[in-house]
């Protein structure tokens, strides 16, 4: 790892060293296993390996049901069907594959929230920040194109409603969509187009993770202090990391595992408990289901899409000041995008010398409430377009933009920082002091 000295790969036999001198892949493999790792992340530190399981998951199981899935109006809903009923190991390959999603969204949110609670995005690791954002991008698309291949009733209406939301971009937003949906409206062509997508888009994720797991190999890990590893000699470097083999793989696998069961666990007893039952109905273009809704893991970007009704000052300044250019609908769409926006900018809009949250008083305060915040719109989309839901998904959704565009630019100003410790070494120390030759645990959940 550029930065950090550490023992490099040494090919010894024969076979080794010619190996090596043509394809080094052995000892890059040596380079990544070994990396001088922080010693004293926590358990936060652990999605990392379930986002790698979970995409290597997706990819398997859906090569698997792509052998026996048809991309055809007539037959796709049937195809599902067959998978479930008369492949050998069908039904649990496919909800393997459905409740891999969901979790594959709760390790990312997870590892979102994490890097913004140590401050994982600030320098030098802006790159792998902006990266990882893409990644996320790139998961949302193909989830939403995933979604719409059971062709149920949630999967076409859902299409329906998403892909309408380019229609509301001024001047280029109807063909935007048109090309999208490949005609005038959601059909065979749109399903075509969404499944090819959906098949590809995950060897762009694992492409552009190569490249994240290259970017933060090069900067150096992020741990709980923010304090950055000493880089003056490998003896330094000794005492405030250790190899990322065997201490973290081991402690990887154990959080694999228990997670792992709670997962295999809902797979075999509760799979459709995230789903939506409209979606085993077969979709049908003239039979609109009562409540239209997205799966769980776009429902906080959902409702942010839906606060921005005619009705708020905000939309009407802005329909005012573009001469209708930006109506309700445009404005929704460009509040939800930019709702992720924000956060991808959140290396420039956090003024702080202080990387870790652990010592910003204040900034603890606003940011659990940005997390209560995410769950509140989580459960906001869910519900209907009525008041009083409609009041709190606004007031949820300013928050959301205020804490990224307002409040962390001014904590940055005003707050006061806790000392913080001089070295990562004597971090671990403060949290596993030695007492009688051996080390106890004192905090290890900071």
């Amino acid at each position: 790892m550029a930065g950090i000295p550490h023992d490099h790969y040494e090919p010894k036999s024969g076979i080794e060293k010619w190996v090596h001198t043509r394809l080094p892949v052995v000892g890059l493999l040596y380079d990544t296993i070994m990396i001088p790792t922080p010693k004293n992340l926590n358990w936060m530190w652990i999605w990392g390996i379930i986002l790698t399981f979970c995409l290597a998951l997706q990819i398997i199981t859906g090569i698997i049901l792509v052998m026996h899935y048809t991309p055809h109006v007539d037959m796709a809903f049937a195809s599902i069907e067959h998978i479930m009923r008369n492949v050998n190991g069908g039904h649990f390959i496919r909800y393997l594959h459905m409740n891999g999603a969901s979790l594959f969204f709760v390790a990312v949110y997870a590892h979102i929230f994490r890097g913004l609670y140590y401050g994982s995005y600030k320098a030098p690791r802006e790159i792998t920040w902006i990266i990882g954002m893409l990644i996320y991008l790139c998961m949302m698309g193909t989830a939403f194109m995933g979604y719409v291949l059971p062709w149920g009733q949630m999967s076409f209406w859902g299409a329906t409603v998403i892909t309408g939301l380019f229609g509301a971009i001024p001047l280029i937003g109807e063909p935007i969509q048109t090309w999208l949906l490949g005609g005038p409206a959601v059909d065979n062509a749109t399903l075509n187009r969404f499944f090819s997508l959906h098949y590809l888009l995950p060897f762009v994720i694992a492409a552009l993770v190569a490249v994240h797991i290259w970017a933060f190999h090069t900067t150096g890990n992020n741990n709980p202090t923010g304090v950055e590893v000493r880089r003056g000699s490998k003896a330094e470097a000794e005492k405030d990391t250790v190899p990322f083999w065997p201490y973290y793989v081991i402690k990887d696998l154990f959080a694999l595992a228990v997670i792992l069961a709670v997962f295999f666990a809902i797979v075999g007893f509760m799979p459709n408990y995230l789903g939506h039952p409209d979606n085993y109905i077969e979709a049908n273009p003239l039979a609109t289901p009562a409540h239209i809704v997205p799966e769980w893991y776009f429902l906080p970007f959902y409702a942010i899409l839906r606060a921005f009704t005619s009705e708020v000052w905000v939309v009407q300044i802005a329909s005012f000041v573009t001469g209708g250019i930006i109506d309700a609908k445009f404005f929704g769409v460009l509040a939800m995008f930019g709702a992720i926006a924000v956060m991808a900018l959140a290396p420039w809009l956090d003024t702080s010398s202080v990387r870790s949250g652990r010592y910003r008083p204040m900034f603890k305060w606003w940011f659990w409430l940005l997390v209560i915040d995410f769950f509140a719109l989580m459960w906001l989309g869910a519900m209907p377009a009525e008041e009083p839901y409609a009041s709190f998904s606004l007031i949820a959704s300013a928050y959301w933009f205020a804490y990224f565009l307002v409040i962390l630019p001014l904590l940055g100003v005003i707050e006061k920082p806790l000392a913080q410790p001089d070295t990562i070494e004597a971090d671990f120390d403060a949290h596993y002091a030695k007492s009688g030759g051996t080390k106890t645990a004192v905090n290890p959940a900071e």
